[in-house]
């Protein structure tokens, strides 16, 4: 196995780690959804960039806001653009060499997909902006992505697990069929990590979630003399926009004062404009640690993700749910690209989260655009009924790989009886 293979071979052993790691953070207690933390071991060299709200990357254009979530490989951030007046989510990768290597494959990914979809139709997430980011543990790649919204794991929390109707179910999964025509057929790119977190609305169910809409004040930088001028970055990535001039870092500071100034003026006004059907139903979650999946989980993601990974905090009342259900939007994007391949270009046959994982890569058979078809499938069993179509428990005498190698091999015979 060569070198640049055992790094790939690397990232999804890490994948299959953190699947465990989310088992045990899938209790619920009551109405509220818990959701640890990265922890701190990894804030180390060759791992994390700690990172916190008010802190400015790329000679201050990006003003990080809160967390939205973690993954094995980066941490996610809601951050303002300053320089383009718009929230955007900030992945930060770990930055031991393999986690760069895979950053760098992830951008050559997102930059097919953005170059071949001007017009933004295809349904899949936008890469906006990457470079490179010195700190204390090491160079971080950085990739800034479009905000979005909640995914769709939220979505059917908000339902209680009881299924949404065939119909909005139908809606969500047009979205998703689109985005996967279009990496499939146009770009013969396979995403191989499908799952309900790693498919983001575009805007939040509860819209006093949504930091746009919602008039929440801004965080400006936590010092504008250091913080914002003195961010490192190097030329390993090149900065899209390039280094900025002195002007345009004026021009960002006074963006960033006025633009404080109108939220602050937005939130006043909207405090007296609130439904008092739902005021106080759903708590704000802006500084929530929430669990990517895989990223944007992986982050995540997940975790690693780009939008609101879970709620973080209580949902409110029954009816109260069911009325932002009903009222949410439901156009989607497919985000995490952390572990997508080319169908001529492979780097591993350890791919997909173990409920969503197709009969061939559990058997050990080659696989293509196919294995995105069976993980969609087993989404839209999810969305529709809330239970979540395969989910294996190990035994005394044996593990859940062996149970879904069970599983395959009877499907495996029911397909061949049926062709026969």
């Amino acid at each position: 196995m060569d070198e640049r293979i055992h790094h790939h071979h690397h990232r999804h052993r890490g994948k299959e780690e953190e699947e465990e790691e989310e088992e045990d953070e899938s209790d619920e207690s009551g109405d509220e959804y818990t959701s640890e933390d990265e922890g701190t071991e990894d804030y180390r060299r060759g791992g994390y960039h700690a990172v916190r709200a008010g802190d400015a990357f790329k000679s201050g254009q990006y003003v990080v806001q809160s967390k939205l979530g973690w993954g094995h490989f980066s941490t996610v951030w809601l951050a303002w653009d300053s320089l383009n007046s718009r929230y955007v989510a900030l992945k930060v990768q770990k930055s031991a060499q393999h986690y760069t290597e895979a950053a760098m494959d992830e951008i050559t990914i997102l930059q097919q997909i953005a170059e071949e979809d001007p017009e933004d139709k295809k349904c899949v997430v936008k890469l906006l902006d990457h470079f490179k980011h010195s700190g204390p543990n090491g160079h971080h790649v950085c990739m800034v992505f479009e905000y979005l919204g909640d995914n769709l794991l939220t979505l059917i929390k908000y339902s209680d697990y009881c299924g949404m109707p065939i119909q909005r179910v139908k809606e969500i999964c047009f979205h998703i069929l689109v985005g996967l025509d279009y990496l499939h057929r146009q770009l013969s790119i396979i995403h191989t990590d499908l799952k309900p977190e790693n498919i983001l609305l575009l805007s939040t169910i509860d819209r006093s979630k949504d930091p746009r809409k919602s008039g929440v004040p801004l965080i400006l930088p936590n010092s504008m003399n250091k913080t914002v001028f003195g961010t490192t970055i190097t030329t390993d990535v090149k900065p899209s926009n390039g280094d900025l001039t002195r002007n345009q870092k004026k021009k960002i500071k006074r963006k960033a004062k006025r633009a404080a100034q109108g939220c602050a003026g937005k939130e006043a006004s909207a405090e007296t404009e609130t439904d008092p059907e739902t005021s106080g139903a759903v708590e704000s979650s802006s500084n929530s640690n929430s669990n990517m999946g895989s990223v944007y989980a992986n982050a995540v993601s997940t975790a690693d993700g780009t939008g609101q990974g879970s709620l973080g905090r209580k949902r409110g009342s029954r009816s109260a749910r069911q009325q932002l259900l009903a009222s949410v939007d439901l156009k989607c994007k497919l985000v995490d690209f952390g572990n997508a391949c080319w169908t001529y270009k492979q780097f591993t046959n350890d791919i997909q989260t173990r409920q969503y994982r197709c009969p061939e890569v559990i058997l050990g058979s080659k696989y293509s655009t196919s294995a995105d078809l069976w993980s969609f499938a087993c989404i839209c069993f999810e969305l529709a009924t809330g239970d979540v179509l395969f989910d294996p428990h190990s035994g005394d005498n044996f593990d859940r790989d062996e149970v879904w190698m069970c599983l395959s091999n009877i499907i495996f015979v029911y397909r061949d009886l049926i062709c026969f």
